[in-house]
C-alpha cells in the first residue's frame, strides 16, 4: 500500500516499529498511556479515546486522515492462552486462594475481558464508519480468545514464526487488516538468537520474561514492513539454514 500521510503506531511503548517507519521514509508517532522505553510521543489513555471516538465525540482520531495507517498492538491481556488457566480454576498463580476466591477471580477477569472486546469492536468501527486504514496485531498462540472461536473475524494472515525474519522469538502473530490490502514479501534472514516464550525449564534454559515478551526486534519490524505493508523488496537477506 501507499503511505502519503503518516503512521499512528498504537498501544505500543518500545517505539521499534515507529523507528522503522522513519527509517523508511515514512512519519510516525508512538500512542499510549505508559512511557516505560522512553519512545511515546502521544502519553495518552487510547481506551477512553476510542470510547469518545465511538460515541462520535471529539478524540485523538479526529487527527487521523485516510492516508495515514493506524498499527494497533491492542492488548492481549485477557485474549491470550496464559488467561484460560485462571478461567477453568487451575492457575499456579491461585494455588493458595480457596476455591470461591478463584470462582471470583475468573468473574473478575471476565468482566474486564468482555470490556477489551467491546474495545477492540469499537476500534474496528471507528475505522470502518471513518473509512480509515488499520493493522491489528495479537499473539496466535492457542488456545486464543480471538482466533478460531468466531468471536472475531478471521486474521488475514498469521505469521508462524517471527524469527524467520530476523525476531527474537519464533511464537506465531496474527494480524488483521481492515481497510487496506497486505502485501507479500520474504525478506527472510537469520536471528541473533531465539528466546523461548516459555517458562523456563531449567538453570540453563533461555526463556522469556513477561518485558521481553512485547520486545519486538527492529529487524523483525524492518522486514514487516516492507513484506507486507509497503511491499518492498530488499536485498541482500539471506535466508535461514532451517527454511
Amino acid at each position: 500500500m501507499e503511505i502519503k500521510g503518516m503512521v499512528h503506531c498504537m498501544f505500543e511503548q518500545s517505539g521499534t516499529f515507529k523507528n522503522q517507519f522513519k527509517a523508511l521514509g515514512i512519519y510516525a508517532e508512538d500512542y499510549d498511556i505508559l512511557n516505560e522505553f522512553g519512545q511515546t510521543d502521544n502519553l495518552i489513555d487510547l481506551f477512553k479515546e476510542i470510547h469518545k471516538a465511538y460515541k462520535d465525540k471529539p478524540s485523538v482520531f479526529d487527527r487521523i486522515r485516510k492516508d495515514d495507517l493506524i498499527f494497533a498492538f491492542f492488548p492481549c491481556t485477557y485474549f491470550n492462552e496464559m488467561q484460560m488457566s485462571y478461567y477453568d480454576l487451575s492457575t499456579n498463580n491461585n494455588s493458595f486462594k480457596r476455591n470461591y476466591e478463584r470462582v471470583n477471580d475468573a468473574i473478575e477477569r471476565l468482566k474486564k475481558r468482555t470490556l477489551f472486546h467491546q474495545t477492540l469492536y469499537e476500534l474496528v468501527y471507528i475505522i470502518e464508519k471513518r473509512g480509515l486504514r488499520l493493522i491489528i496485531e495479537n499473539p496466535a498462540t492457542t488456545p486464543s480468545y480471538l482466533i478460531g472461536t468466531r468471536n472475531f473475524p478471521k486474521p488475514t494472515f498469521i505469521d508462524r514464526d517471527r524469527s524467520m525474519r530476523g525476531d527474537y522469538f519464533k511464537k506465531p502473530t496474527a494480524y488483521w487488516f481492515f481497510g487496506c490490502t497486505p502485501t507479500y514479501g520474504q525478506s527472510y534472514q537469520k536471528t541473533g538468537g531465539v528466546i523461548n516464550v516459555k517458562r523456563r525449564k531449567s538453570a540453563t534454559h533461555k526463556c522469556a520474561t513477561n518485558k521481553q515478551r512485547v520486545l519486538i526486534s527492529p529487524d523483525y519490524a524492518r522486514n514487516f514492513i516492507c513484506d507486507f505493508i509497503i511491499g518492498k523488496e530488499q536485498k541482500g537477506l539471506s535466508e535461514p539454514s532451517f527454511f
